[in-house]
């Protein structure tokens, strides 16, 4: 299993958005390492960091999965660690 290490930065600009978002990531609690989550509303969005650790093809299917719901924008970035 290829383990990886990862941070995904989200950004919600629609606030109908959160329930599936919310749903989705309750989904792979698993892996989930922490989260914050900061809302900005002088700007009406929400900007929120999940650490996760999981295999790579969860983490691909996670990112995919968050970039089909509308309104909502994120982006992975992976640490430079050992792979399991």
């Amino acid at each position: 299993m290829n383990k990886r290490v990862a941070l995904i930065g989200i950004v919600v600009e629609n606030k109908d958005a959160v329930e599936p978002l919310n749903a989705l990531l309750h989904s792979h609690g698993e892996y989930i390492i922490g989260r914050m989550g900061l809302p900005y509303p002088q700007r009406g969005v929400s900007i929120i960091s999940i650490a996760i650790d999981a295999p790579a093809d969860v983490i691909s299917a996670l990112a995919g999965k968050l970039g089909m719901i509308p309104g909502v924008s994120s982006k992975t970035i992976y640490a430079k660690l050992p792979q399991e």
